[in-house]
C-alpha cells in the first residue's frame, strides 16, 4: 500500500488539495498495481511565514485552473455559439487539426469549414482524461459521440469523437479532432 506524505505551504483551497491527492493517487497507480482506496496521500501544511528559500519568505503559487474545466467551458461556449467566450479561452498561437482540414487558428474559419458538412452538431460526453506532459502543457481527452443534423434536414446521432487539447498557462494552445463522421456519411 502505497503512502504519499507531501509537504505544502499553506493557502491552496480545498479543491486544490483534492485536485493534487487525485493527481498523485493516478501517478502511483501508473506504475505501482494498487486500487484507488490502497494508495494514501497525505499533505503536511505549513505556515509560509514558517518557510524560507534563498533568505527570502516565501509564498504559495496560486494553483493552476483545472485543464478539463477549461475544455469543458470552452466546448460550452462553442456549442452555444458564445464565440467570444470561447476566444477568451486561446492562446495567441492556437492551432486546430479536424477530420479533413488543414490547420485552423479562427474560430470563424473553423465555422466556415463545417457549414458545407452539417446544419448543427452536439456532442454528449463519455469521459474527460487530464495529464501532464513532461513540458508545460496538460492535455485533455474528451470522448463521446456527436448528434446533429446533416444538411438536407436528417438526424445523425452516436458518431464516435474523441478531442485532444494541450492547455498551457491557463490557455488552449492545440486542438485535435477525430470522429467517424466521414464513414457515416458515406454509408448509404
Amino acid at each position: 500500500m502505497p503512502v504519499l506524505k507531501i509537504h505544502l505551504l499553506e493557502g491552496y483551497s480545498d479543491a486544490d488539495k483534492i485536485r493534487l491527492c487525485e493527481g498523485l493517487t493516478d501517478a502511483v497507480r501508473l506504475v505501482v498495481p494498487a486500487p484507488p482506496e490502497a494508495v494514501t496521500v497525505m499533505i503536511h501544511e505549513m505556515r509560509a511565514a514558517d518557510y524560507m528559500r534563498g533568505r527570502q519568505m516565501r509564498t504559495p503559487a496560486p494553483a493552476r485552473p483545472d485543464p478539463s474545466g477549461i475544455v469543458k467551458q470552452f466546448l460550452n461556449d462553442m456549442q452555444t455559439r458564445d464565440l467570444d467566450a470561447a476566444r477568451a479561452h486561446l492562446a495567441p498561437d492556437f492551432t486546430m487539426h479536424f477530420p479533413g482540414s488543414g490547420a485552423m487558428s479562427d474560430l470563424d474559419a473553423l465555422i466556415r469549414w463545417a457549414a458545407p458538412r452539417y446544419q448543427s452538431v452536439t456532442k454528449a460526453y463519455a469521459g474527460f482524461d487530464t495529464m501532464q506532459t513532461s513540458g508545460d502543457a496538460s492535455v485533455v481527452y474528451c470522448r463521446g459521440t456527436l448528434s446533429g443534423v446533416w444538411l438536407d434536414g436528417t438526424a445523425f446521432d452516436g458518431i464516435r469523437f474523441i478531442d485532444r487539447f494541450e492547455i498551457t498557462d491557463g490557455l488552449l494552445t492545440r486542438q485535435d479532432v477525430w470522429n467517424d463522421i466521414a464513414e457515416i456519411r458515406a454509408t448509404p
